[in-house]
This record gives structure tokens, sequence and C-alpha cells, in this order.
């Protein structure tokens, strides 16, 4: 698949089926986008579908199945769109395009030649929970616990969005990140877990049994 040109080659794209309940078009909206002017278009199709594809698949789609309806907040940037968004001090919190391959950026594989995905979503299910306890650990916990295939959540405070990131990169570990301030050890921001650190194996059912038992899926 080339680069869409046209109304309908782009709708053509949009209509791709990624899994079972997403698909290609509701991971292409930005706000960058629409307010700068710059086309959130891929410049490689067919690599931007492969990656999403094992995104929703292996990720999005079972924690879907598990705690119900997921929405996008935002997902795929083209470079242009990442750029305008990293530039001037990075004005809309875009990382750089480098640091954004095989993430943000679908469609450029990462600096050692793998490829990934990653967006930011919501878990619909979950916001009361937070709001009544402002606890977002409860669902990164039950991500690390249950997901195998994710390599990177980075927690916000509002709704307890986070981007969550699918990478082939087998040298990639998984890690956990938030800007929120963390309600147990009442910290502003930092990693709630990476590799090598105490908490990073085992079961971590206390933090989010509270938070299941109270969901009706």
């Amino acid at each position: 698949m080339r680069k869409p040109q046209s109304v309908k080659a782009l709708e053509e794209l949009g209509r791709v089926q990624l899994s079972k309940s997403f698909f290609m078009r509701e991971f292409l909206y930005s706000e960058i986008s629409q307010i700068e002017g710059i086309p959130n278009i891929p410049d490689d199709p067919e690599l931007a579908i492969a990656a999403g594809k094992n995104l929703c698949e292996k990720v999005l789609e079972p924690i879907q199945d598990a705690l119900g309806r997921i929405t996008i907040r935002s997902a795929y940037r083209s470079c242009a769109v990442n750029a305008k968004g990293a530039e001037d001090q990075n004005q809309y919190n875009c990382a750089s395009n480098e640091s954004n391959y095989a993430a943000h950026i679908w469609d450029m594989k990462d600096a050692a030649g793998y490829m990934g995905a990653t967006t930011c979503i919501i878990v619909t299910s979950f916001i009361p929970y937070y709001d009544r306890t402002k606890d977002w650990t409860a669902l990164a916990w039950w991500i690390h616990d249950r997901i195998d295939a994710y390599t990177k959540m980075t927690f916000f405070p509002k709704y307890a969005a986070f981007n969550i990131r699918w990478s082939e990169n087998p040298k990639l570990s998984k890690t956990i990140y938030s800007y929120a301030e963390n309600p147990h050890t009442r910290k502003n921001k930092g990693y709630l877990t990476k590799e090598g650190m105490d908490n990073f194996t085992g079961s971590h059912e206390q933090f989010y049994r509270e938070f299941i038992e109270s969901i009706n899926i």
C-alpha cells in the first residue's frame, strides 16, 4: 500500500482492521494535525499497519476483553506531526522523532531496526475507581501482571490516561513511569517499576484486587 494521496485512498487505509475491535482510522486522529494543518498520514502504511496490528492484538484487545471499553486518546503520529509537537522546547509534549521511532511514529523502525507502536488510552471502567482513590497504580500493576506483550507504560493525571507500547525489540524490558503522584509513596513522578527494581517480579494483586472487585464486566 502506498502513502494515501487522495480521500479515497485515505479512507481505504482507515478501513484496515487491525484486530477484532480496532480499525486504523481511530488511531490517525491528532489535535496537532488538526490545529497545525499537517496531515497525519503514514509514509509507510504497510509498516504502520503491521506495528498497529501487533499493538492491538497483543496488548489492547486483552485489556479490553478483561476490563471493558478502551478509549483511544492519541496514537500514530507522522514524522512531520511529531516534529511540530517537539519543536519550541517541546511545545506539544512530544519527544523527538528519533525517540518516537517505533513508538508514536509507527512507520519508522527504531535505531536497532525493530518495529513498534505506542498509543495513549483510557480504560473507561477504571475512571470511577481512580476518581475515588487517585490510585493509578492499581491499573498499572494489573497490566504488568497480566499483559506480557507490553513494553512500556507512562501514566498521566487526567483520567489515569497512559501511553502503552508494544515493541518487537527483545532488548527492551518492561517499565512503568508516571507523571501522576503515586498515592503509596507520595512521589510526584518517577518509575513505579523497571527491571532491576525489587518490585519488578512476582504478583502485585494486592494493589488491584479492590479495583477488580469493584467492576462488573
